[in-house]
């Protein structure tokens, strides 16, 4: 009988580690924590190859408890594994790249700010069983800042609906001929969402999420560049069909994620919306900067021509510099971004997308 390494899907909480092989009728199990924090599994039960004894090790990043809870059902173990210090890993194991046979569990996963929603969710069900005479909130502004944080989303929700159902209609009833006049029809509102959209860059200024400034910020700036200074200040620009491919993707993304922090904001989880959100973010984060790189490569030559906003260079040197050099490092920094986004995603799962998350 051959010895197989099984599929492994992993998710964690700050406390705690959950692994899921994918070993059914599975017997024998011999499962154990070393003094070296290396997790050893071996069983024998029907996997990829079929009817074969099937062993794995781990070795965790951070120390864990040497007891450990499993569960064998007719399609599946299932293992948890409890963390020594309560804290996010980055990653499960102590190595950078992870296992070949190693994949995140989609049904349990939650980045580290979900985590921690789920745990503050837990904390006011307890308080909630406790006596009022005995309740104490912590932040005596929570529910101002939920309230706050729940019109903001509702709002670009509304906007970026607008937006989308607005560009659907129309591609329906005038077909292609919709392309060009996209940026005339939905500016104005796109203009809006997009200068509402600085609050997100604020918003962890204040404390008010736990999403990182500087991601918000270079994807805040990133859409902004496109729409005011590409689309905004070419009108050469504005009658391109390619402008209804950036505004069709950006709205298409929102109008999932902003009903997801909305819903969040009032402890509540749709489990369809939440697979939605991060499921669509894999083919349409790729789409989006694609569209993107094409709306600036278009331009370049418009900026070449019409010498907008070029720096006068020094009498000795003439002329000027175009705007369109500063274009170019703007372009190799986006894909240097999303490829980095996307190999973050390779090594550590989906965690990486927290990156993305805004409030």
């Amino acid at each position: 009988m051959q010895i197989l390494t099984p599929h492994v899907y992993w998710a964690q909480r700050h406390s705690e580690i959950f692994l899921r092989v994918d070993l059914s009728d599975a017997k024998d199990l011999d499962i154990s924590v070393q003094e070296n924090n290396t997790l050893q599994f071996k069983a024998q039960g029907h996997g990829a190859k079929g009817d074969n004894e099937y062993k794995f090790s781990l070795e965790f990043r951070e120390p864990v408890r040497t007891e450990i809870n499993h569960k064998s059902t007719q399609r599946q173990v299932d293992i948890k594994i409890r963390k020594q210090e309560e804290r996010w890993w980055d990653r499960l194991t102590l190595q950078e790249k992870k296992p070949l046979f190693l994949a995140p569990d989609f049904d349990r996963w939650l980045d580290e700010s979900d985590a921690e929603m789920e745990l503050q969710a837990k904390e006011e069900e307890k308080i909630n069983k406790i006596s009022v005479e005995s309740r104490v909130r912590k932040d005596p502004y929570l529910g101002l800042k939920r309230g706050y944080l729940f019109m903001y989303n509702l709002v670009q929700f509304l906007g970026f609906s607008w937006i989308f159902v607005n560009m659907t209609v129309r591609l329906f009833i005038l077909g292609q001929d919709s392309f060009y006049d996209t940026f005339h029809t939905t500016a104005d509102m796109m203009y809006f969402c997009q200068m509402m959209a600085v609050l997100e860059v604020i918003n962890p200024l204040l404390g008010l999420v736990k999403t990182g400034f500087f991601p918000a910020m270079i994807q805040v700036a990133g859409r902004n560049v496109i729409l005011f200074v590409i689309f905004g200040s070419l009108e050469e620009m504005q009658n391109k069909p390619v402008v209804f491919f950036v505004f069709y993707l950006w709205s298409t993304i929102e109008i999932f994620r902003y009903p997801f922090y909305m819903l969040a904001c009032i402890s509540t989880e749709w489990k369809l919306l939440t697979w939605l959100r991060y499921s669509l973010w894999i083919p349409l984060y790729p789409l989006g900067v694609l569209a993107e790189a094409v709306a600036v490569i278009q331009s370049l030559v418009i900026f070449d021509e019409t010498r907008m906003f070029s720096v006068p260079l020094p009498a000795l040197l003439g002329g000027s510099l175009s705007f369109s050099y500063t274009l170019q490092i703007y372009l190799v920094l986006m894909f240097l971004g999303f490829l980095c986004e996307y190999w973050s995603v390779y090594l550590f799962g989906p965690q990486a997308v927290i990156q993305m998350k805004l409030p």
